[in-house]
Formats: C-alpha cells, structure tokens, sequence
C-alpha cells in the first residue's frame, strides 16, 4: 500500500496553521495549537486511531479559540481526505463504543463523500478549563465537512463535562481507524456507483 500521508497548510487574517497525517502510523503526536484542551483532545484521538498527527497553530486565542479550533478541524478534515485518495480498498464505514467511567460515548461513521453531521450530545458545563463546550460541535462539523464524511456522534449518557468530551474524541479516532483500514476483499471502491 502506498503511504496515506497528507499535508495541509492553512493561513488566515485570524490563524496560521500546519497539521500533517498519516494514517498508517502508531499514535504518535506533536501539537502546538495554544488551546491545551483541544491538544489533550487530538493526542487521544491520534493514539486511539493509530495515526501520527503533526498540528502547529498560531491563532487569534486572544480573542477567543474558536478560530483555532475551526481551522484545525478543517485542515485535519482536509488533510484525512487527501491521505486517503480514492479511497480503493478501504472499508469505509467505521464505528466505535468508547465508555469513560460514568460516560458513554459512540461514533458511527461513513467516508462517502457527502458530508454530514449528527451530533447529539449536550454537555452540563459550558466550559472545561478555560475551553468552550459548544467548540466540540464546531470542530466534529468542520472536520465532517472537509473529510466529506457522514459523522454520527452520539453522547448516550454522563456528568462530567471532561469525560463526555474525552469519550467522544477517542471513539472518533477508534471508529476512522476502522473505516480507513484495508479489507483484502474490497479490490475497488467500495461502492456500487463505482466512486466515493
């Protein structure tokens, strides 16, 4: 298999980002965003994907982190969608079941080429540390929006806020490891319209 690596540089009157990917990797990250949450967020998902993520972020955080967080998530959605290129062989659908003490989380995923996010989760503090809660649905709908994916994030039930997030960021990571995997039987697309 050719490496599925990709590469994506993003610079705004509001940030200047680099994040680097690869899906064949072993869980490894370096991040340097200025938003420490949302690092602690992307090493789990690295290591519980199995991906190597590279994220340099130099953003507006003296305003607020919205603008890093949402350019991330579109350059790592970007950087997913390149590395993964046709997409031939893969299997596509992926999805995990992530229980964090008193929280259960689950993803449920599809890398078909139509973007779409169902997010349904609410979380009882809008703020963990100094991060903002409602910047979870932000970065889950940019990313879903640049990989082109079908993302389905589901909180079943929890308290705490650290958890609830923390839970739905490792399934994210379980379940795109799943869907990106190769399955020896799937010699194409793995579509009937021949293309994803």
């Amino acid at each position: 298999m050719s490496k599925r690596m990709a590469q994506i540089r993003r610079e705004t009157g509001e940030t200047r980002i680099q994040v680097q990917l690869d899906l064949d990797g072993s869980g490894k990250s370096e991040l340097q965003t200025g938003v420490p949450f949302l690092e602690h967020m992307l090493d789990l998902f690295a290591k519980h994907g199995l991906f190597d993520l590279r994220v340099e972020a130099d953003g507006d955080i003296e305003v607020d982190d919205h603008h890093t967080v949402e350019d991330i998530a579109i350059c790592l959605g970007q950087a997913l969608r390149e590395a993964l290129g046709e997409k031939i062989g893969i299997r596509r659908y992926g999805q995990a079941w992530v229980p964090m003490d008193e929280t259960l989380g689950q993803v449920v995923l599809d890398l078909s080429n139509r973007p779409h996010l169902e997010f349904r989760a609410q979380f009882p503090a809008q703020r963990v540390g100094r991060f903002d809660t409602e910047l979870v649905h932000e970065f889950f709908w940019k990313l879903a929006l640049e990989a082109r994916m079908n993302l389905h994030v589901i909180l079943h039930y929890g308290r705490n806020t650290h958890h609830m997030i923390e839970a739905l960021f490792k399934a994210l990571g379980r379940a795109l490891d799943e869907a990106v995997q190769s399955d020896s039987r799937v010699t194409s697309v793995p579509s009937s319209k021949g293309v994803l």
